[in-house]
């Protein structure tokens, strides 16, 4: 969205980016399965209720993986003890 709005300047495209990751850096998709969404809309706690960051710490708690962000209301969630999630 920031490419896209013109508020991030890279000069790899988003497309070249996202294929380096993949292809280059070994990492992988996690899937979005029918239990991670269900699972979103019944986070313990409270939570943001941004439906895209509830996606997100669903699939960070269904694969054990660390949210790696920015986003205050995650690394507080986080501070709870329902997800991991480092700063950056």
């Amino acid at each position: 969205m920031l490419d896209a709005k013109g508020r991030l300047s890279s000069p790899t495209s988003p497309h070249r980016w996202f294929d380096i990751l993949l292809t280059e850096l070994g990492f992988e998709l996690a899937e979005l399965t029918p239990g991670i969404l269900i699972d979103s809309s019944f986070l313990p706690s409270s939570v943001n209720s941004d439906p895209v960051d509830r996606i997100l710490i669903a699939t960070a708690r269904a694969n054990d993986f660390t949210i790696v962000t920015r986003d205050q209301k995650i690394l507080d969630y986080a501070d709870k003890g329902h997800v991991r999630a480092m700063a950056c």
